[in-house]
């Protein structure tokens, strides 16, 4: 048990460094309270697990990857365009910073993208092979430690980036960030003939198509803002 436990955490662990669900973790802890982001990772992975261990230990077989990888495409692109909308208008960081933030929200958005991603990844297929040859239970217990581990240190890189960067521009790239998770994945998922290299690649055109409006409306705005040294005492006597 003790040793299937260690073997899933090892290999879930490596199997998750560099694949997408570290770059929805890192996305997420620039927006939302890190302990929320991790307690819904924690959630969607266990739940996850517990359908790929069923589908390796039970049943081997294997759910509709490619409609469920179209369903998580979607959501990444609506998560990041509702970011953007969040993020669209004239900055105001002293109120976004005041503004209470609630927690059940980002729970539930962090919970569903998650889930909805792993779910036919390549994390799940591994899980359920594990869950085959070993107990289940120590599969299931291994794999979600081996993946919150993972993605915890996804987190952390998250902080430490927010700590030096505005909110606002960290909304506006998170939700650039998730229209390229959500391109490329919808990509892989209808065209799987493309290749993991071109996917990327052509999943950047839409993050710099919609970037490219808010860039120009902020120097925009720049510019119509009153410059404050040039003010002239009277101006400033009738303030």
């Amino acid at each position: 048990m003790i040793a299937t436990v260690l073997l899933s955490i090892g290999i879930v662990f490596l199997a998750e460094l560099g694949d997408k669900s570290q770059l929805m973790a890192l996305t997420f802890a620039l927006r939302y309270r890190w302990w929320v982001v991790l307690g819904g990772i924690a959630a969607a992975t266990a739940a996850v697990h517990v359908i790929s261990v069923g589908v390796g230990y039970f049943l081997g077989a294997a759910l509709p990857t490619r409609a469920i990888a179209v369903v998580a495409a979607l959501t990444f692109l609506a998560v990041g365009l509702w970011t953007l909308r969040e993020h669209f208008g004239p900055a105001e960081p002293d109120e976004e910073r005041a503004a209470p933030r609630s927690t059940r929200a980002p729970f539930f958005v962090v919970l569903s993208a998650v889930l909805l991603a792993e779910l036919g990844d390549r994390t799940m297929f591994a899980t359920a092979a594990l869950a085959t040859d070993n107990s289940w239970i120590g599969v299931w217990i291994g794999s979600t430690i081996g993946m919150v581990a993972a993605d915890g240190l996804a987190i952390a890189v998250g902080i430490l980036i927010g700590k030096h960067l505005p909110e606002r521009l960290i909304g506006i790239g998170a939700g650039l960030l998730f229209l390229y998770l959500g391109t490329a994945t919808l990509l892989s998922a209808t065209l799987p003939d493309l290749g993991v290299v071109s996917c990327a690649a052509i999943a950047l055109v839409v993050p710099l198509v919609a970037g490219t409006p808010l860039v120009l409306r902020r120097r925009t705005v720049g510019r119509a803002q009153p410059d404050p040294v040039g003010e002239t005492p009277e101006s400033a006597e009738i303030g």
